[in-house]
C-alpha cells in the first residue's frame, strides 16, 4: 500500500479536484483506492457524494480511536474506490493530536490495520499548518503539491515546502515528493499565457530537483466533470485529463 497526500497551504490550489481525479483514475485501472478527506470543510466527502450522518463515523473517530479504521471506511458509487470521510466535526481532533504526543504518526498507525485491502491511499489535507496537516505528512510515502500558476501559488509552493523541509528535519516525514502540480494555467485556444509560463518557470527555479508536472488548464469542465461524478475523458477532454495521467506513472 502507497500512501500519497495532496498539500498546499494556501486553500484554493486544486487539492480536492486533484484527488478526485486520480483516485477515479486507480480505480479505473482496477487498483483498490483508499481516499482520506483530512480537511473540515469535508469538500471530497461531498465530491463523493457521501453525507455523514450524526451516527456514522468518520476520520474523527478514527483517529482518536473510538472506531476501528475498518468502521470508518465506507464504499463509494464508485468500483474499487473508498472514503474515510469528513465533516465539520473534524476541527475537535487537533486537541487530541497535539496532546498525544505521538500526533504526527497517529495517521499511519491507524492505516496499518488496512495496509492489505489497499493498493493506494490518496489524502485530501487540510491548507494549513494543523496537527491534521502534520499526521498526513507523517502518513505519507509521497507528497503532491498542488499550486496555481500565479503569484499566490507561487507563495502557497514556497511555504508548502519549507514546512515539508522542517518536517523532514523533525523526523516526522520520510516520504518523497512526488511533484509539483501546476494548477489553473491560463491558456487562450493553444497558447499558454505569459503569466501562465513565467510563474511554472519560477516555480522550476525555485523547485530544483522536484519534478514539475504537466499543468491543468483553467477550465470551467473540471467542475462540470466532478459534478456529474465523471472523468474528463469520459466528456470528451482527454487532453484535460492527462495531468493526472502523468500523476499516475509517477505513482507507479
Amino acid at each position: 500500500m502507497q500512501t500519497c497526500s495532496c498539500i498546499s497551504l494556501s486553500g484554493g490550489q486544486g487539492k480536492t479536484t486533484t484527488i478526485f481525479f486520480t483516485s477515479l483514475l486507480l480505480a479505473q485501472q482496477g487498483k483498490k483506492v483508499l481516499a482520506i478527506d483530512s480537511d473540515p470543510q469535508a469538500n471530497l466527502t461531498f465530491y463523493l457524494n457521501h453525507e455523514v450522518q450524526p451516527n456514522q463515523p468518520s476520520l474523527l473517530e478514527v483517529l482518536t480511536g473510538q472506531v476501528t479504521t475498518e468502521d470508518g471506511i465506507y464504499e463509494t458509487s464508485y468500483d474499487n474506490l473508498f472514503l474515510i470521510p469528513a465533516d465539520r466535526g473534524l476541527f475537535k481532533v487537533s486537541e487530541y493530536l497535539s496532546s498525544s504526543g505521538t500526533g504526527a504518526f497517529i495517521l499511519k498507525l491507524r492505516l496499518k490495520s488496512v495496509a492489505k485491502m489497499f493498493d493506494y491511499v490518496l489524502i485530501d489535507v487540510q491548507p494549513s499548518r494543523s496537527q491534521l496537516c502534520l499526521t498526513a505528512v507523517g502518513a505519507s510515502d509521497y507528497v503532491l503539491i498542488p499550486v496555481e500558476a500565479n503569484v499566490k501559488g507561487m507563495n502557497s509552493l514556497i511555504d508548502t515546502l519549507d514546512f515539508l523541509n522542517e518536517q523532514e528535519n523533525l523526523m516526522a516525514f520520510a516520504g518523497k515528493i512526488l511533484g509539483i502540480l501546476p494548477f489553473r494555467d491560463r491558456w487562450v485556444g493553444n497558447t499558454q499565457t505569459l503569466e501562465g509560463r513565467q510563474n511554472i518557470e519560477a516555480m522550476r527555479e525555485y523547485a530544483g530537483d522536484i519534478p514539475i508536472l504537466a499543468s491543468v488548464r483553467e477550465s470551467e469542465k473540471f467542475k462540470n466533470a466532478i459534478r456529474q461524478g465523471k472523468l474528463l475523458s469520459e466528456l470528451g477532454q482527454p487532453d484535460l485529463q492527462y495531468p493526472f495521467e502523468q500523476i499516475l506513472e509517477a505513482l507507479q
